[in-house]
Parts: C-alpha cells; sequence; structure tokens
C-alpha cells in the first residue's frame, strides 16, 4: 500500500512535466483552475500514474479530483485496494 506522502510526491513529479516551467504544484492547487490543466492533459496525467504505479483508476471517480491533494488521497485508496 502507498502512502500519502509516496502518492502526493508521484502526483506532483509528474505532473511536474504538464506544467510551465517554474510552476510547482501545491497539495491545494487545484488541477484545472490554478494549474490550468485541461481535459487532455488530465488524461494524460492519468494514464502517467496508471502506467507508473500499474493500476486502473475508476475513471467514474476522476470528474471528483479537483485537487493535487484529491488526487494522491484516490491513489491511496486505489492502491490499497489492490494491494500494491
Amino acid at each position: 500500500m502507498a502512502t500519502y506522502d509516496d502518492c502526493l510526491k508521484l502526483v506532483r513529479q509528474i505532473l511536474g512535466e504538464h506544467l510551465e516551467p517554474g510552476q510547482t504544484a501545491g497539495e491545494k492547487d487545484a488541477l484545472a483552475g490554478d494549474l490550468g490543466l485541461g481535459s487532455l492533459q488530465m488524461l494524460e496525467l492519468v494514464v502517467e500514474v496508471e502506467d507508473a504505479l500499474d493500476i486502473s483508476l475508476p475513471l467514474n471517480q476522476l470528474p471528483e479530483l479537483q485537487t493535487v491533494g484529491d488526487f494522491a488521497r484516490m491513489l491511496v485508496t486505489v492502491t490499497g485496494e489492490s494491494g500494491a
């Protein structure tokens, strides 16, 4: 099972590849509002995270992901359920 801090670190690391140079992603930053991610960038982020953790995220829960922290919490739940 991955810890919240591990998941947060992974999300922030992968997000860094999608942000403007010098821009960082904080735990409370809104994915769309603060970081400016569009729907295509969100899908790319999801695919990269799924590949990194060898998991499948529940697509019906993706609209609930508002912040970087929300994403990390979902990963903790999913990795716990999958036994990773």
